[in-house]
């Protein structure tokens, strides 16, 4: 099975919206938060279950990012989003020192025995003690997160080698702002999946994986926490991906087959990997079996020019563009093969006598040759 099934499969049986993994940041903290919000938007969830929810991340990412400085693998911090029908989960991980893992856990557990009124109680006390707050920091985090979701903390601990191991805290709430917490003693969490899914993004230079329906909102959610992340990057690399990210998306949106036959059939995706300053951009969506030979033909013609045709063919394009005319398709697919300055690599997966799955993947270099 190739990457982008097994990735799409994934997500779709995680029940899995969004993952990112790399350094966690002040910067990039804000648009993780929106895209959270965007993503709930139209979904059932309440004022009350969205508040705990964002109140979580909120500290879940401050936490990260604090650990992240002090990290040497800084760039194996993930935060992960996941929902069902009526219940969302968060979940980071990051690296932290195997020597504070003792003390952490009982952090942990201390607090997961508390009851709803013991974790104020506590939280006031903490606020209030002067001794605590130059040594115990980490404690009043935790604790606050406890305190506004109002439930337990779920977490575990997997050791990465002799010096560090891999944190791992979520959180769910349901439509209602319940927490539901999954460290009972029957049935105590587990971080495998998240620890799995940590190693196949690094294996495969992933940074980031969308799989869920872009909206307008939620693609300029994308959009943006790419931006941030792309700050570091020369300004020309960065232009030219975050240009063709939009057109890909854009893409998506247009050769949608709506939201029915997308969760039975096959999520849209968006991932995006780094690899020696080659950005690789992957979308994939649904597509109705009737679009593919026309769509397939307009790629195939592109492929066929280098970079000075392509120059040329997007502007004899332009030049007979019309309000009515359909070649704004064309024109968005030339101009990623322009600045990417590569071929379109494409592929269609038959679903069955309606659908297929179009998955577009174009890489874009630190300099055009």
């Amino acid at each position: 099975m190739d990457l982008i099934r097994h990735i799409r499969d994934k997500m779709m049986k995680e029940h899995l919206v969004f993952v990112y993994r790399g350094v966690v940041t002040n910067e990039n903290s804000v648009p993780l938060l929106m895209l959270l919000e965007k993503e709930m938007e139209d979904s059932e969830f309440g004022v009350v279950g969205r508040k705990r929810l964002f109140m979580f991340v909120l500290e879940s990412l401050q936490n990260v990012s604090r650990h992240s400085r002090q990290s040497q693998h800084a760039d194996m911090s993930l935060v992960v989003y996941s929902r069902t029908a009526n219940r969302y989960t968060v979940t980071t991980g990051n690296a932290i020192s195997s020597y504070s893992v003792d003390s952490l856990k009982l952090k942990l557990d201390e607090i997961n025995n508390l009851e709803t009124d013991e974790i104020r109680s506590v939280y006031r006390q903490m606020l209030s003690t002067a001794e605590f707050s130059n040594k115990g920091g980490a404690g009043l985090g935790l604790i606050e997160m406890a305190k506004k979701t109002g439930n337990k903390l779920d977490y575990d601990f997997i050791p990465l080698d002799n010096e560090d191991s891999y944190f791992i805290l979520s959180k769910t709430v349901d439509r209602g702002g319940i927490g539901i917490h999954s460290g009972v003693q029957e049935q105590p969490f587990r971080g495998k999946a998240a620890i799995q899914l940590q190693s196949l993004m690094a294996e495969n230079d992933i940074y980031m994986i969308w799989s869920g329906h872009i909206s307008p909102d939620v693609g300029k959610e994308v959009l943006s926490f790419t931006e941030t992340n792309l700050a570091e990057d020369d300004i020309n690399i960065r232009k030219r991906v975050f240009s063709i990210l939009v057109e890909m998306l854009e893409n998506v949106a247009k050769f949608s087959t709506g939201r029915e036959p997308e969760e039975l059939l096959g999520m849209p995706v968006a991932i995006i990997k780094m690899e020696n300053k080659t950005y690789s951009l992957t979308t994939g969506n649904l597509i109705l079996n009737k679009n593919i030979e026309h769509l397939k033909e307009k790629i195939d013609t592109i492929n066929r020019y280098d970079i000075d045709g392509l120059k040329e063919l997007f502007k004899v394009t332009l030049s007979g563009q019309t309000i009515s005319s359909e070649s704004t398709g064309n024109m968005g697919l030339i101009d990623m093969a322009k600045k990417a300055g590569n071929k379109l690599i494409y592929k269609f997966e038959t679903i069955d006598d309606t659908y297929s799955y179009f998955t577009l993947t174009v890489k874009v270099e630190d300099s055009i040759s």
